[in-house]
């Protein structure tokens, strides 16, 4: 059985290869996907939309990650940097001109069978916003 995290980790590196297919396959059909500001997405196919949209707005990689296992693996959490550049306008957010950003930010993971079943990601706002204004 894959541990918490290395399905944790194998969501990441799939995340820094652009590749949404292999996020997908890490997650349960029915994960709740909990962002940092907005409504909670049920289902893979949310979250694909959602995967969808940040690709259209946003180039990010995650680096300096490291990854915590709750006793048991139901629980995962991760602490990393995400570097991006901002390319498209996001509806409700500063103008894109091709900003960089740095920002640190954090997810935490319930997992069932070695698969994601909520994701919850924060991050600072305001000081994304200050790093792009």
């Amino acid at each position: 059985m894959t541990t918490a995290s290395e399905t944790v980790r194998r969501y990441f590196d799939a995340f820094n290869a652009g590749d949404v297919q292999g996020m997908l396959d890490c997650l349960d059909t029915d994960v709740e996907h909990h962002v940092n500001e907005g409504r909670v997405r049920v289902g893979k196919t949310a979250f694909g939309e959602f995967c969808a949209h940040m690709g259209h707005c946003y180039r990010e990689t995650l680096t300096d990650m490291v990854v915590f296992e709750a006793e048991g693996g139901a629980r995962a959490a991760a602490e990393y940097m995400v570097n991006g550049t901002y390319l498209a306008t996001d509806e409700g957010l500063p103008e894109a001109r091709g900003q960089t950003y740095r920002l640190p930010a954090g997810s935490f993971f319930s997992l069932r069978d070695g698969k994601i079943t909520r994701i919850v990601t924060y991050y600072n706002l305001a000081d994304w916003i200050r790093q792009v204004s």
